[in-house]
């Protein structure tokens, strides 16, 4: 089981860079990066908030469920 970020979507779907979206929401984008890559162990509701009121988006729209062994790597 696995979490998928889509992240890269929604920066993609947006026109926006991830070093813009970083600087938005005061994370780095060392750790932004992180995360886009699913490499994640955990975020943080506050991380979370801020990148869906930037993206004006859901939870929904970044992180997905897939019960597939193998999805994400």
């Amino acid at each position: 089981m696995s979490i998928i970020v889509n992240l890269d979507v929604m920066l993609a779907t947006r026109k926006m860079s991830s070093k813009d979206l970083a600087e938005k929401i005061g994370i780095t984008p060392a750790n932004l990066s992180i995360l886009k890559s699913g490499k994640a162990k955990a975020i943080r509701f506050s991380t979370l908030e801020a990148i869906c009121k930037e993206l004006d988006c859901q939870p929904a729209d970044i992180l997905a469920f897939s019960s597939d062994e193998s999805a994400g790597i």
